[in-house]
């Protein structure tokens, strides 16, 4: 068995995995949303979300096994993170890199792995979106661009996450008291450091880049405007029944 070798910007790498503060997460949808489809798209009963970390890899979603990571010695992935290409090994007993793995001569006995990385905007590639089978072979073209394309997608929901993360604790450090923002136990509005009172949304416009829209939830329709809701019922009933009528005129036509 080979084992991977450390990619030369390693140090760098491991720092922008740790950016995105994924590692030992729960589930989430979005990105088991990714594993299944690349498990249906390629036919695999194996689809998986590695991330590969010092002394391992991680799996943050995952179709077809029950095991939440592998050590990194073991891992396909680890060589997949070399290049920006997928690596598809069709038959990995055919491949002397892999043929006596553990998780080739053991469970999941691999043999088809098709590896395509995770990449971000600053190369680095801190895992793959893969999947596998336990038979070989290889992968069409348009399943191949699918995975890649599925690949930049859970990409872009690490983007996401990273600057969510980065946005709250932006706002956190332009906060007094430890990031604690004092408020209304009634009406909700905050308090400024000047001791002035102002809605959340004009108290986080002036301290952040966000901005807000503004509506009327259903609970607040209900409890502050009967009148309207009221009306509004009235006004599907009267629409229901204009339904109806027009679907009886035209039968007894």
């Amino acid at each position: 068995m080979k084992t991977p070798e450390i990619p030369v910007n390693e140090s760098e790498r491991l720092k922008a995995l740790s950016e995105y503060r994924i590692l030992g997460t729960k589930p989430e949808q979005n990105y088991d949303d990714i594993t299944k489809i690349a498990s249906l798209t390629c036919d695999t009963p194996i689809a998986l979300l590695s991330l590969v970390d010092t002394n391992r890899q991680w799996f943050k979603s995952k179709v077809g096994v029950d095991v939440e990571e592998t050590v990194r010695d073991w891992s396909f992935c680890a060589h997949a993170i070399h290049s920006p290409e997928p690596l598809i090994i069709e038959d990995a007993l055919q491949d002397e890199r892999f043929v006596d793995n553990p998780l080739v001569q053991g469970e999941p006995q691999i043999r088809l792995y098709a590896g395509f990385p995770l990449q971000n905007d600053q190369n680095h590639r801190i895992g793959t979106l893969c999947v596998i089978d336990r038979k070989p072979h290889g992968l069409t073209d348009v399943q191949c661009k699918i995975m890649e394309s599925l690949a930049r997608q859970a990409v872009s929901f690490l983007e996401l996450r990273k600057r969510s993360i980065k946005l709250i604790e932006s706002f956190c450090s332009l906060t007094e008291a430890g990031g604690i923002i004092s408020t209304c136990s009634y009406c909700r509005k905050a308090k400024d450091t000047n001791g002035h009172w102002m809605h959340l949304d004009k108290y986080l416009s002036s301290r952040t880049n966000l901005n807000f829209s503004h509506g009327i939830c259903d609970t607040c329709i209900e409890e502050h405007f009967p009148d309207v809701l009221q009306a509004w019922r009235a006004e599907d009933q009267a629409n229901t029944k204009g339904i109806a009528s027009n679907r009886s005129n035209y039968s007894c036509g």
